[in-house]
C-alpha cells in the first residue's frame, strides 16, 4: 500500500508481540496510525463510538495481518474505558502502546461558543486522554510500555475560533508531561504528536472551505508548501513508540511542515472564510 511506503525503512517485525490500543481508531489519522503499527507486526485494539466505523477499520487492519479487537466505547466514560482495555487484554494480551487519539473539533468564535460546546471538546480530548491512560496504567506498567497523545498546534499558538480546542490540547500536553514525570519509574514513556494540516482528513474537511484556492494559499504559507499525510503521522507515532525513542519521554513532536512557525494568521483566514461560506 502506497500509504505505508515510509515504513519500508523499518523491520517488518518491529512490533511483533506488541498490543497497541488506539482511541478513536475507527477513522482518519488514528486509523492511519493503526495501519502503521499493523504493518510492522503489532496487534491492534481500537475503540470509538461508532460500531460501524470500527467494523470497517478492523477489516482493513486484519488485511495487514494484525489480530484486531474492536470495542465500542466512549472515552468520556471511564468505566467504558476500563472495560475496553480489559477486553483488549483478554483477546490479545497486555497493552504495550496506548495512542490517545479520540478528539472533537469545530470552528466557533468564543463569543458564540456555548458552555456545552466547550465542555464537549475538553471532555473528549482531555478527559478522554486521562481516562484511557488511567484505565491502561496497570497493563502499561507490566509491559513498560508507552503512551502517544495526539495534540495540535492550537496547544501552543492562539488560533481564532479554536479556544475550546486550544484549551483541550494544551491540557493534553501538560497531562503528558506530568505522566512522563510520574510514570517514568514504571518504565512508561509519554509523548505527544502535534500534526499540522493533514490531507484528506475529516478535520480538514470540517475546518476548511471547499475551495481549492484557499487551500493553495494555505499551502504556500507552510514552509514545506504542502499538507502532511496520514502516513507521516503514523510514522511519527511508530518512532515514538519504538526502541529508537527509548530515552525520549515528556516530549512534544511537532509534525506540521513548519506551519506554526509563521503563527496562526494564514490558517485563521482559512477558518474565517470557511465560517462565512457556511452562513451564506
Amino acid at each position: 500500500m502506497a500509504e505505508l511506503e515510509l515504513l519500508e525503512y523499518l523491520p517488518g517485525d518491529l512490533f511483533d508481540g506488541t498490543v497497541v490500543f488506539i482511541t478513536g481508531g475507527g477513522s482518519g489519522i488514528n486509523l492511519g496510525i493503526a495501519k502503521a503499527f499493523a504493518s510492522l507486526g503489532a496487534d491492534l485494539a481500537i475503540c470509538g463510538r461508532s460500531a460501524d466505523r470500527l467494523e470497517g477499520a478492523a477489516a482493513e487492519l486484519e488485511e495487514l495481518g494484525a489480530r484486531v479487537v474492536a470495542v465500542p466505547a466512549d472515552v468520556r466514560d471511564y468505566d467504558a474505558m476500563v472495560h475496553a482495555v480489559e477486553a483488549a487484554r483478554d483477546e490479545l494480551g497486555p497493552i504495550g502502546v496506548l495512542v490517545c487519539g479520540a478528539a472533537g473539533n469545530f470552528p466557533c468564535l468564543a463569543e458564540d461558543l456555548s458552555a456545552n460546546g466547550f465542555k464537549a471538546v475538553v471532555d473528549i480530548d482531555l478527559l478522554g486522554s486521562f481516562n484511557a491512560s488511567r484505565a491502561a496504567f496497570d497493563q502499561l506498567a507490566e509491559t513498560r510500555g508507552s503512551i502517544v497523545f495526539l495534540s495540535a498546534g492550537q496547544a501552543f499558538v492562539a488560533y481564532p475560533a479554536q479556544a475550546h480546542v486550544g484549551a483541550a490540547k494544551a491540557g493534553i500536553d501538560q497531562l503528558m508531561r506530568n505522566l512522563a514525570l510520574e510514570w517514568g519509574r514504571y518504565g512508561i514513556r509519554c509523548n505527544s504528536i502535534a500534526p499540522g494540516p493533514i490531507e484528506g482528513t475529516e478535520g480538514m474537511r470540517r475546518l476548511g472551505p471547499d475551495d481549492p484556492s484557499y487551500h493553495d494559499r494555505l499551502k504556500k504559507a507552510i514552509p514545506l508548501e504542502r499538507y502532511g499525510t496520514v502516513a507521516e503521522i503514523g510514522a511519527a507515532a511508530v518512532f515514538l513508540a519504538s526502541p529508537m525513542a527509548a530515552y525520549i519521554t515528556g516530549t512534544l513532536l511537532v509534525v506540521d511542515g513548519g506551519q506554526n512557525l509563521a503563527g496562526s494568521c494564514p490558517f485563521g483566514e482559512l477558518l474565517d472564510q470557511a465560517m462565512k461560506s457556511r452562513l451564506e
